[in-house]
């Protein structure tokens, strides 16, 4: 996979979901709203999705990923611990370290430690840190998920608790213990969605620019990291799964890559031209860098795998050590 960077732009077309939740007024739960400005420059309030949520979606898809092809995890990444590395005791307190070893010595071994913190990126701020932080950019950067303005709606519905034993009775009894009556909200619409992988990033120490594993390795991680990317939109996990597991009914849109210095182009969904204004993006691009870049635009979920599953290609299927 001679990829160094690639990004995906498209509509993810997302039925009766709560990934997107900020909180509760009373006994009503509150959905995420932002505000953006059209190319006329006319405000809209639309629903969203932090990229933080589907950060988070797509770290458990990559631990997994690591788990399933013997990828090296740190301790706090095995327990999906937010503390990551940090929370590696083998890890912070290594004798390997003290407060005169050089930042770039305990980041190579972070990195080498762990597929997610390589990968994920982490700032290292634990006692191994000596009172200075070391960090580690994400190779992999999601946008906010924007509801595309006049394809999106929010409802709030009715809930109540049911009390076998408490039939009846009012909310003070003892046998009715708990909140009964509860409104969650459900969003259904069009969603744009950005992503950007740094593939040239994969394992690469971002002080002395030094990559420490061998060409293998990193494509294995390179590999899992692209599936990870995948997995979100086959199965975006989240919250009030249990009751509001999204119905994804479409997605359509463009992978770009790159084999040069120059960026995988992703425009935002909400531009209606956005497929034809990459093709153009791409056009120029290839005039400064022959070849440099190639767009797959893919129609469904399917087309959508097709086209990762491409650039994947056998040379990197899974294997297991």
């Amino acid at each position: 996979m001679n990829i160094k960077s690639l990004s995906i732009s498209g509509l993810l077309t997302l039925e009766m979901h709560a990934l997107n939740n900020e909180g509760a007024e009373g006994n009503t739960m509150m959905t995420r709203m932002v505000d953006i400005v059209d190319a006329s420059g006319q405000k809209h309030t639309v629903n969203a999705i932090s990229g933080d949520m589907f950060k988070h979606i797509q770290t458990e898809h990559l631990i997994e990923e690591a788990l399933e092809s013997g990828l090296p995890l740190c301790e706090g990444c095995k327990q999906f611990n937010a503390n990551r590395i940090c929370a590696d005791k083998g890890f912070v307190s290594s004798s390997d370290f003290n407060k005169d070893t050089a930042d770039s010595i305990i980041l190579t071994s972070a990195l080498t430690r762990c597929v997610a913190d390589d990968l994920q990126g982490i700032l290292i701020t634990s006692e191994i840190g000596k009172k200075r932080s070391i960090a580690r950019k994400s190779c992999v950067e999601f946008g906010w998920v924007v509801g595309k303005p006049g394809a999106v709606a929010t409802e709030s519905y009715f809930h109540a608790k049911y009390v076998p034993e408490g039939r009846g009775k009012g909310s003070e009894s003892p046998e009715n213990l708990g909140q009964n009556i509860f409104h969650r909200p459900a969003s259904s619409g069009q969603y744009a969605v950005v992503v950007g992988v740094d593939l040239f990033r994969v394992s690469r120490n971002d002080i002395t620019l030094e990559t420490p594993l061998d060409e293998e390795a990193v494509g294995r991680r390179r590999a899992a990291l692209v599936r990870s990317v995948m997995n979100v939109f086959i199965k975006p996990a989240g919250a009030h799964r249990n009751t509001q597991n999204p119905h994804v009914v479409d997605f359509t849109g463009t992978i770009a890559t790159s084999a040069s210095s120059l960026p995988a182009p992703a425009i935002s969904a909400l531009n209606e031209n956005y497929i034809e204004e990459t093709r153009r993006v791409t056009a120029v691009l290839n005039q400064i860098e022959p070849n440099g870049i190639e767009v797959r635009e893919f129609q469904g979920l399917s087309g959508f795998a097709e086209s990762v599953a491409a650039i994947l290609g056998p040379a990197v299927a899974r294997t297991q050590t």
